[in-house]
């Protein structure tokens, strides 16, 4: 059995996908990347942003606190 199977999936920080974006950025600009091969990178790249947006919101809800009266102020 393959080690990748093995292991756990663990979740990568919202750091480390913004380095692993940079990456499929950089092979989408190289010329010898295919069509097919762009098309795929491009693919798991918008779902990794999505991913991205949606630690950001939760980042951003975290940061709401409530106050004395009980509403919510941004921190």
């Amino acid at each position: 059995m393959e080690k990748k199977q093995t292991e756990t999936k663990r979740e990568l920080t919202l750091e480390e996908s913004f380095d692993r974006l940079e990456a499929m950025i950089g092979r989408l600009e190289e010329r010898e990347t295919s069509l097919e091969e762009s098309i795929q990178i491009y693919q798991e790249g918008m779902k990794l942003l999505k991913k991205c947006g949606e630690k950001i919101d939760l980042a951003e809800k975290k940061v709401l606190k409530t106050d004395e009266e009980g509403e919510l102020d941004e921190f």
